[in-house]
């Protein structure tokens, strides 16, 4: 099985039958899907409406598809945060997604909704590196930042894109990480995986997963959860050469069929708690 744990909606978005044939073309099973994004990626102010609007579409485009996993891109600055995530976890919303746009992860603010997220039991996908959007926001979006994150008991969360261009600092901080919860043996340590949607360029890939594979960390295996970032409007060409990719890098590196189901499955459903 391969599920995709970062896939996107988008405003052109294919029927249900068209998107399941496109990603069984593409080699994907199924993955998660997060809703349209917050009011501030278009320089709005969100209506009372738009996170209930948001939940509900990306409701719809999951229901009846057992391997599509719904999460809500929540923006914790927003007015009523706290109650979105109530109302996005009541509507049946496995998991939030984040990108630090304009504020850092560790904003007083922000920690209190990452701290509301952890007591509800639900993880969050970040977007971790260089961001292509319209102002200057890198600098919230260094892996560093999120050292803030692991003395928040219970709370599971994701670093996308291998965080590049600062791979060798995703690595350091997923070590901290494994040494806190691992080897301290200290279980309120937040627990801290590895999106591998890419980010990093095709020159550079093979660096990056060399890395993270034969750093040596015992929990790696464990916290790498294979990623596109796809959107509804589903490419299979394009998903389908990320999977042979990495699947040569995988054969260079002998990397055990068991660590590929880790990869490709088994472990993306253990951050959502299936």
């Amino acid at each position: 099985m391969v599920l995709d744990c970062h896939i996107h909606m988008v405003n052109n978005v294919d029927t249900k039958e068209e998107f399941a044939r496109k990603m069984a073309l593409g080699g994907i099973d199924g993955g998660i899907i997060f809703s349209h994004s917050p009011a501030v990626f278009g320089n709005k102010k969100a209506s009372p409406e738009d996170a209930k609007n948001r939940i509900a579409k990306v409701m719809e485009f999951t229901g009846g598809n057992e391997n599509l996993y719904p999460f809500h891109w929540i923006d914790p600055l927003e007015d009523g945060a706290a109650e979105q995530v109530d109302m996005a976890i009541e509507a049946g919303v496995l998991g939030f997604k984040v990108i630090c746009s304009h504020h850092y992860p560790q904003d007083d603010r922000a920690m209190k909704v990452w701290e509301y997220i952890a007591k509800r039991g639900k993880p969050i996908l970040f977007h971790s590196g260089i961001l292509y959007n319209d102002g200057p926001s890198a600098e919230y979006n260094r892996p560093g930042n999120f050292e803030y994150l692991f003395p928040i008991a219970g709370l599971k969360f994701a670093l996308a894109h291998i965080s590049w261009p600062w791979c060798d600092e995703l690595v350091a901080v997923f070590g901290k990480s494994n040494y806190l919860r691992f080897e301290a043996n200290n279980p309120n340590v937040a627990e801290m995986f590895v999106d591998l949607t890419p980010g990093t360029p095709p020159m550079y890939r093979e660096e990056a997963l060399t890395k993270l594979i034969t750093v040596g960390y015992l929990s790696m295996p464990d916290h790498m959860m294979f990623g596109t970032d796809a959107s509804s409007n589903f490419n299979h060409e394009r998903v389908a050469s990320y999977i042979a990719a990495d699947n040569a890098i995988y054969d260079k590196l002998g990397v055990s069929q068991e660590a590929r189901e880790k990869i490709y499955s088994k472990n993306m459903l253990s951050f959502i708690g299936k």
